[in-house]
Formats: C-alpha cells, sequence, structure tokens
C-alpha cells in the first residue's frame, strides 16, 4: 500500500487500506468500523464509496483505527477537510497544511510546486522580472513591481522558483528561467490555486486602469448574445489566440516590461432566455 503522503483522497485511502487488510487476513467493514466507534457496519464502506462524509472527530477516529499516528493522523485529517472544504479558501488552507506536512518529512507531492507556483502573483511576475534585470539585489527587484512586494519576499520568492527548478542561477549570480513557458498540466489541485491567481490578476488589472496611462494597457470588451455550440468555438478561439501570443512574447529574448493578459469570458444572464413559464 502507498504511504499515506501520496494520496489526495481520504476515502481512496480508506478503500486501499481495506483492501491491503482485507488480502491478508479476514478483516471485514464491520470489524473496521468497530474499531473507529461507529455503530453502522458499513459505515466506512459507504464513505469510501462517497455516500456518507466524515467529521473532522470522526476522522481522528478512523485515523487511529488504522494505526495512523503523529503526522499520518494529521495529513488524514487535513484530507478530510480537503475534500469537504466549502470554499476555495477552505481547500487551499487544508491542502497547505498537507504540503507542510509533506515537507516536514522530506517528501515531495507532485502537485506541490505547480499549486505554490500559480498561488501567487509574485511567482510568476519575479519568474519574468528576474533574468531580464541580471545582477540586480532584491530590493532593486521589489522597486521594480507595480504591486507593493518586499525585498525579503523577493528573496523568498526566488529561492522558491530555484528550488522548483523554474528558475537557475548561475556562478555570477543571475538568474535564467528553466522553460519559457509554464502551464498548469492535468492536475488535480492546481486549478483551485490558478482560481486565486485569476482573483489577484483581476483585482490588478482593476487598479490598472487608473493606474497605469492608457498608451501602456489596453481595455476592451464585448457583449454577446450566443449558444452554447458558439461559446465553445469560441472558448476554442481565445486557446489558439493565447498559443499565438506566446510565440509572440517568446520570439526575442530580451524583456523590457513584464505584462499580464487577463482573457475573460462569462455569463451575465441566467440560463432562462428561451425557458417559458
Amino acid at each position: 500500500m502507498k504511504d499515506i503522503l501520496e494520496y489526495r483522497d481520504y476515502r481512496q485511502y480508506i478503500a486501499d487500506y481495506y483492501a491491503d487488510r482485507k488480502a491478508k487476513s479476514a478483516f471485514s467493514w464491520q470489524e473496521f468500523a468497530t474499531a473507529a466507534g461507529f455503530s453502522s457496519p458499513v459505515y466506512l464502506k459507504y464513505v469510501s464509496e462517497g455516500r456518507f462524509n466524515l467529521s473532522e472527530e470522526a476522522a481522528i477516529r478512523t485515523a487511529r483505527s488504522m494505526h495512523l499516528a503523529d503526522f499520518e493522523c494529521d495529513f488524514f485529517v487535513e484530507m478530510v477537510k480537503f475534500c469537504h472544504a466549502k470554499t476555495d479558501d477552505e481547500k487551499r488552507s487544508a491542502f497547505s497544511n498537507m504540503l507542510s506536512i509533506a515537507e516536514s518529512r522530506k517528501m515531495k507531492i507532485l502537485e506541490g510546486e505547480s499549486f505554490r507556483f500559480f498561488e501567487d502573483w509574485k511567482n510568476p511576475v519575479l519568474r519574468e522580472l528576474a533574468p531580464a534585470m541580471p545582477g540586480a539585489k532584491p530590493l532593486a527587484l521589489a522597486h521594480a513591481c507595480r504591486e507593493k512586494i518586499s525585498a525579503a519576499e523577493v528573496s523568498e520568492t526566488l529561492n522558491f522558483l530555484v528550488k522548483a527548478d523554474l528558475l537557475k542561477k548561475d556562478k555570477d549570480g543571475n538568474y535564467e528561467q528553466t522553460d519559457k513557458v509554464v502551464t498548469t498540466g492535468p492536475m488535480e489541485v492546481t486549478p483551485l490555486a490558478v482560481r486565486g491567481m485569476h482573483r489577484q490578476m483581476g483585482e490588478f488589472a482593476l487598479d490598472a486602469i487608473e493606474g497605469v496611462p492608457q498608451d501602456e494597457r489596453h481595455f476592451s470588451g464585448l457583449t454577446l448574445g450566443i449558444t452554447r455550440e458558439a461559446y465553445q468555438e469560441i472558448v476554442q478561439k481565445i486557446a489558439e489566440f493565447r498559443k499565438e501570443i506566446i510565440e509572440i512574447a517568446t520570439r526575442e529574448p530580451a524583456t523590457d516590461e513584464v505584462y499580464r493578459l487577463n482573457v475573460q469570458f462569462f455569463p451575465m444572464t441566467n440560463k432562462s432566455l428561451n425557458k417559458k413559464d
């Protein structure tokens, strides 16, 4: 059975634990439930199938019944919190705690670096800015950012980017990107961080309307009445457009300025235009 730190879904861990015990002995769901303090003999079976949930207190009892102790128990409880979180903030908090527990045991969560990269605007901005300012100290990089950031935060961010192999530092202390483009990939958790990034960048865009000279920014928009089929075609066109933008931006190695492009396409009405009362 895999180490618990390799799991993201506590239900899958329960199912795998049961299957592992069952393969080695006459273990039953009733025995499992009783050890965890549940009166229903199939309660944990239903939990593993997604039919029931675990409370935090029940999560602790279940973890102990599986002989999880210390950091393993804490990780299991955070997985439960993550799976049942109702808001993005709650999910981010639980997953960040999972990352911290894994890192304290010198374990690396596959999605951890991607999650942390997209969790904060400082990461993509400094990944572009640092190579464009060779020899610049953290304070100079901080002053070059329009958004408020301290020299200490710059140093922390650069250290993360190097550790995550998103930047590399040469013998002279200059930074270079390891890859030109960073994408989310087929991750399960990263989209949670990306949503937070979109919120941050959306707020910066609002500030730029008044704070950036008009000849240094471009804002435009359309309000359209469309069908579902048209929506899907437009989304595909946006994807193609983004690829074209990346090709233009990466054509030259030099960087004069770091820009952010937000592409937003969202509904302004409810799905009731063609419904009759």
